[in-house]
């Protein structure tokens, strides 16, 4: 009998917690699969474990994750309800922004958890992030400032996925307009999510 989706992501999940393939393997506290539900409609993938999220080994639990708690439930979500991971698995030093080489040796791991989730919306948080998926499904990365918003429809082998990029909740932290462009965007999500998806 095939596996099911909870026993393929728990082999993942074991896989990515035992990984050494970049030097973040060893350095970090906890690598950081991802939460959420496996059957979830909505994968948030950042771009990187922070702190808080390298010593409790999950995904956004810093002050980034809880604006991501708060446009969540302004749209009548919990974390319960989506995916939420990393393209990054594992803390770089310093929080600075993933390498080109970290991200080419975790986007596999990214790639199999949509291969098994199977979400019907992709919601890239940030520049690294929303690079990789548009580049994967054959979309142009442009700067986020310009796309955040916006839909890109990619096709696959278990149907379509809509991909819509969003500024990193992060950025909110430090920048109060761009948390208002969230807000913004979350509501558009909500709106697709009603539509006939």
């Amino acid at each position: 009998m095939p596996m099911g989706k909870e026993e393929l992501m728990k082999k993942l999940e074991e896989k990515i917690r035992n990984c050494r393939k970049c030097p973040l393997g060893k350095l970090r506290t906890n690598a950081v699969p991802g939460a959420g539900s496996y059957d979830a409609k909505v994968m948030f993938v950042g771009e990187a474990p922070g702190y808080w999220e390298d010593q409790k080994g999950l995904p956004f639990v810093g002050r980034a994750g809880k604006v991501l708690d708060e446009l969540l439930a302004e749209i009548g979500l919990s974390r319960d309800e989506v995916y939420i991971t990393n393209i990054v698995k594992c803390r770089p030093p310093e929080n600075r922004d993933p390498t080109e080489e970290e991200i080419k040796a975790c986007a596999p791991y990214l790639d199999r958890q949509i291969d098994i989730i199977r979400p019907k919306v992709i919601v890239p948080l940030g520049r690294h992030s929303m690079k990789y998926i548009l580049e994967k499904f054959g979309f142009k990365a442009e700067p986020i400032s310009k796309i955040h918003g916006k839909t890109f429809e990619a096709r696959t082998l278990f149907g379509r996925i809509v991909i819509m990029p969003m500024y990193h909740p992060a950025a909110a932290l430090y920048r109060p307009p761009i948390k208002e462009e969230l807000r913004k965007d979350f509501q558009k999500l909500k709106e697709l999510l009603s539509s006939a998806l």
